[in-house]
């Protein structure tokens, strides 16, 4: 199972960046049904939660994005998206798609966002 996370890159602070997530040959039951999210990790911190997207239409949002970055999910593309505005120093991370489908966790290889003041 491959995730490919996309979209990553340099911006100001203020500034907005997209990231992309998509996993290849999945089915539109399984992209339907799955939790999907975004992860981070900033250099020397743990990897923290940033947004998940419920199959039953729910979203969640870390209290440090929240208002500031929305998740969406595009499910005839099969394709989950992470728009990010109002970007700060503190945002620069690795960002990590994930999927969790029946129980199981699946993980993107990550990509790097950096935020310069």
């Amino acid at each position: 199972v491959q995730l490919q996370a996309s979209g990553g890159g340099l911006v100001q602070e203020g500034g907005s960046l997209g990231l992309s997530c998509a996993r290849s040959r999945i089915i539109l039951s399984t992209f339907s049904g799955s939790t999907w999210g975004w992860y981070r990790q900033a250099p020397g911190k743990e990897r923290e939660l940033v947004a998940l997207s419920t199959s039953g239409g729910g979203t969640n949002y870390s209290d440090s994005v929240k208002g500031r970055f929305t998740i969406t999910r595009d499910t005839p593309k099969r394709r989950v998206y992470l728009q990010m505005n109002n970007l700060n120093p503190e945002d620069t991370a690795v960002y990590y798609c994930y999927q969790n489908f029946q129980r199981t966790d699946y993980w993107g290889q990550g990509t790097l966002v950096t935020v310069s003041s």
